[in-house]
């Protein structure tokens, strides 16, 4: 029996984007990496640049230098895709808004919810807050005012707003007019 040729995919895994993204996170320079690898600085950029394969023992030099773990090069990246049909409608309280989960329900890093808000909508008559750290709220269309304590802002299209979520606080579409929003919310306040 004769074995079949290896065919080569076409799904080539490029390292050099993340070989470059761990040495950027780690504020050194090629020349740094070049001195503690041992490696030239042209070759180091030929690499990054997915123009040069390194050997299997100079890769794990270079990681060693960048203290990465040699399979996360080779991982497939974390990628999740929300189609807007698919989106959660969720009931966040708020008074004529219809809200929907723009994340995925299992994230907990950061949660983005898309707001539609009507004319006359708003997030109650009491201040709430939320146990977020980071809160941003940036206006699509229409006009939001956002109440806190001590002071109100107006937002208008384009506009964007960032709080302590724990801080109490209130919206409401202003204008007579329906306003379109999105709240990001970190950490994200509950995952399914």
């Amino acid at each position: 029996m004769r074995s079949a040729p290896i065919e080569a995919g076409n799904n080539r895994i490029e390292i050099g984007s993340r070989i470059r993204a761990a040495r950027q996170q780690q504020q050194m320079t090629i020349d740094d990496v070049a001195q503690a690898s041992g490696l030239t600085r042209g070759f180091l950029s030929r690499v990054e640049r997915d123009l040069a394969s390194p050997s299997v023992a100079t890769l794990i030099a270079l990681c060693d230098v960048l203290s990465l773990d040699v399979g996360s090069l080779f991982q497939a990246p974390e990628v999740h895709l929300v189609r807007n049909d698919e989106r959660l409608r969720l009931n966040l309280g708020g008074v004529d808004s219809t809200d929907r989960l723009v994340t995925p329900r299992r994230e907990s890093r950061v949660q983005v919810v898309r707001s539609e808000i009507g004319p006359d909508g708003h997030g109650g008559e009491e201040r709430y807050s939320l146990a977020a750290e980071v809160e941003v709220v940036h206006v699509l269309s229409g006009s939001l005012e956002v109440e806190f304590s001590h002071k109100r802002f107006t937002l208008e299209a384009g506009d964007s707003l960032t709080f302590d979520g724990r801080e109490p606080h209130t919206w409401r579409a202003r204008g007579g007019r329906p306003a379109e929003v999105i709240w990001v919310l970190a950490p994200a306040l509950w995952s399914a």
